[in-house]
């Protein structure tokens, strides 16, 4: 058996056509059933549904033998345990820094500034501003990020941008591109091993679907 761990949502929407040109078909809509596992046309192979934060963990860990997973999360989680054959150029987006549109955000990380900065993505926060030579204190949040400049309660965010729309509705705008986000196949290093051929196929046909 062969176990694939997705998120719900844009990288299962996007996954849907390399596992087709694997010749796989997920039987159940994951938005109607209540299911966590989901069976495949397949009898070998089934997908669990997971947070997308908890991809690389059941991978590592052994409890998926796959998982696609966006790069932010990877760096966050780190890749021990894990070989990533293939970027699959899905669900692809942008990490930056954004602030509210009246706050003068070249002034304030001047060498050696200390700014508040609120996200999800700490370690990409912290990579980021060190390499900037700015100092910073990093506030934790999983969601609405848009609030914290708002409300005062951080000077900058970091985090996810696709379109802008939601930046640009709550008055802040982006004032650094950090790195694009897209989405990666990562496999068990043991499991690659013991399921050496059905994984390669696995692998071989989502590398073909990507380049077609």
């Amino acid at each position: 058996m062969i176990t694939l761990a997705l998120s719900k949502g844009r990288i299962f929407e996007e996954t849907l056509p390399l596992l087709k040109a694997a010749g796989i078909q997920v039987l159940e809509d994951p938005e109607t059933s209540r299911k966590l596992i989901l069976g495949t046309n397949s009898p070998d192979v089934r997908v669990v549904l997971v947070r997308a934060s908890d991809v690389p963990t059941y991978v590592q860990h052994g409890g998926a033998d796959l998982g696609v997973v966006g790069r932010d999360v990877l760096i966050e989680h780190g890749v021990d345990g894990m070989y990533q054959p293939l970027d699959l150029n899905i669900a692809r987006c942008r990490m930056s820094v954004a602030v509210r549109d009246d706050f003068d955000y070249a002034a304030a990380v001047k060498q050696g500034s200390r700014i508040r900065v609120a996200t999800k993505y700490t370690e990409i926060a912290r990579q980021h501003f060190a390499d900037k030579g700015v100092h910073v204190d990093l506030i934790k949040l999983y969601g609405s990020m848009e609030l914290a400049p708002l409300t005062g309660l951080a000077d900058a965010i970091v985090d996810l941008v696709s379109t802008g729309n939601t930046l640009r509705a709550n008055h802040l705008v982006e004032v650094e591109h950090i790195m694009e986000i897209s989405s990666r196949l990562v496999v068990n290093q043991a499991a690659l091993k013991l399921k050496r051929e059905p994984l390669r196929r696995m692998i071989d046909a989502f590398a073909s679907a990507i380049q077609a």
